[in-house]
């Protein structure tokens, strides 16, 4: 690649355009405008909020169409991101992979086909794809049936070898791992609804008829890969205080508190073990259903031969369109799987490693200064990663040249906007404010860690690029003043003619739920 310094060739236009304006007055380096000046007092007094005494706070605001910078607070300071660090992956991803890029699954045998009997093993081909459903398997084990296939004599062999065998990243805490964002990661897996949180299994919990007896649990999708340790029970009335838990180590999950009856049932997001198992169970079960008999057992974790011939297959959504599930509701798997897709395709090794190599190599390439920052996984959840807010603006600032842009903008969170595949994590925040329906930025959020960082057009039409930074703080949550801060921009109003107005970028259409396909509308979004 050639490097392109776009933040740094900006920075050399704002000097420029700072000496030709400066006979007018307040207008120079050493003495900024007035609108400048209260903006500076404007955040500043924003940042001396009490619940940020003895925190940290980065926040820099540029403007994109000079590259001149509004404010800077502690720029250069390496501060935890959070799901900020999802604006690298998503980037990287659209770059180095393609809008159009899609995963693969598919169904292979290596046997011999005669009346119906396959003799030899049946190969499901893993290719990444984290928004496989169970009904996509079901359509797979459709296929199979349709190919005339009703006994195979050999094993159902599940091959995740696409991606490496480490499930985890290896900085993420280990109380985090039985809940939906922490997912393990593998090239076969399953996703429970149409928020494609793959990897995880939804616990239902219904009241029974009668006090006393245990509640009604069920999964989604039905899978008999998981164990349910029912210790709940029914109550004649009171709160409903279920909880869903799965055992480290394997997939009991166990279902303790209670439900009264007549209570609509309690759900919760569960994270496999083994997600290639899962993924294998959910097909075979397919299978079964449509009168395909396999006798051999199910192996997981071997490579499909060379020699197989395809029986089935199923091609994922385009990458394009995935941007929008996965920024809207901040997708840490989304990530994850994008990072191995990433090493898998550009070296050929599917790891942790050779992604965020490609990835670092990428971000240099928009201008991002690699040596200032770490990035230790796709999506944020690690808290060894450090990224100065400075540097997200640079990233911010580049990507505008690129021809995949609006369609990545457009999967940005939008303030305000109720809609959950538009506003995402920001849809019930800055609504009635000049933000609303204005602001496109990238949440992130871990105890102790806030960040917003994205795109604002000012009062008067200039496109500004911000990112906003906060750690170690010990209240429950900073967000307001992230919101304060965004609105505050929104109302930048420099003054008549001193820049040409951007418009923001055209949004394209929100991808429509598939057909017949439910979407959740329960879980609470992360950020």
């Amino acid at each position: 690649m050639h490097r392109r310094h776009f933040p740094r060739a900006l920075a050399l236009l704002a000097l420029v355009a700072t000496a030709a304006t400066a006979g007018a007055p307040g207008a120079t380096a050493e003495s900024p405008t007035p609108a400048t000046t209260r903006l500076h007092d404007t955040i500043d007094t924003i940042l001396a909020d009490t619940r940020l005494a003895g925190a940290q706070a980065s926040v820099v605001v540029v403007d994109t169409s000079t590259g001149q910078t509004l404010y800077d607070r502690n720029g250069d300071r390496r501060l935890v991101p959070a799901s900020n660090t999802k604006l690298l992956t998503s980037t990287a991803a659209l770059e180095l992979l393609g809008p159009g890029h899609r995963f693969a699954t598919d169904v292979q045998t290596t046997g011999k086909r005669r009346a119906g009997l396959l003799s030899g093993n049946l190969y499901l081909r893993g290719g990444g794809d984290p928004t496989m459903l169970a009904a996509d398997y079901d359509a797979l084990a459709a296929q199979v049936a349709a190919e005339g296939v009703r006994v195979v004599t050999g094993n159902l062999v599940a091959d995740d070898t696409r991606y490496d065998h480490t499930r985890l990243g290896p900085d993420w805490t280990w109380d985090d791992e039985p809940y939906y964002y922490a997912a393990q990661v593998s090239a076969l897996t399953v996703a429970p609804d149409t928020d494609y949180d793959a990897g995880t299994v939804i616990v239902h919990a219904a009241p029974a008829d009668r006090a006393g007896a245990p509640p009604v649990v069920s999964t989604t999708p039905p899978t008999g890969y998981v164990h349910i340790d029912n210790r709940a029970k029914t109550v004649t009335e009171g709160e409903t205080s279920i909880s869903i838990e799965r055992e480290h180590g394997g997939n009991t999950v166990v279902v303790t508190g209670q439900i009264a009856v007549g209570d609509e049932p309690a759900s919760d997001w569960v994270t496999v073990w083994e997600p290639t198992g899962y993924a294998a169970d959910v097909f075979r079960a397919a299978l079964h259903r449509h009168g395909v008999r396999v006798l051999g057992r199910t192996v997981l974790g071997q490579p499909t031969p060379e020699t197989a011939q395809p029986v089935a297959r199923h091609d994922s959504m385009s990458l394009g369109e995935l941007m929008t599930p996965f920024l809207k509701l901040s997708n840490n798997g989304h990530a994850e799987v994008l990072t191995k897709e990433i090493g898998r395709v550009l070296s050929g090794s599917g790891t942790w490693t050779a992604g965020l190599t490609a990835i670092s190599e990428y971000v240099a390439d928009t201008g991002m200064d690699t040596g200032r920052l770490r990035q230790r996984d796709g999506s944020g959840l690690s808290r060894r990663n450090l990224v100065p807010a400075a540097e997200f603006v640079d990233l911010l600032s580049a990507v505008r040249a690129e021809p995949w842009f609006a369609t990545w903008y457009a999967a940005l969170p939008i303030a305000g906007q109720p809609e959950r595949f538009v506003g995402g994590t920001l849809r019930s925040r800055m609504a009635g404010t000049a933000a609303a329906g204005n602001v496109h930025a990238k949440t992130g959020s871990l105890t102790g860690v806030s960040g917003l960082s994205g795109y604002v057009t000012s009062a008067d039409g200039r496109l500004l690029a911000f990112s906003i930074l906060l750690n170690n703080y010990l209240t429950a949550s900073v967000k307001s003043l992230e919101d304060q801060i965004a609105v505050a921009l929104a109302g930048y109003r420099e003054g008549a003619a001193t820049t040409a107005r951007v418009a923001p970028p055209a949004v394209p259409e929100t991808p429509r739920t598939p057909e017949g396909v439910e979407c959740s509308w329960v879980k609470p979004i992360t950020c």
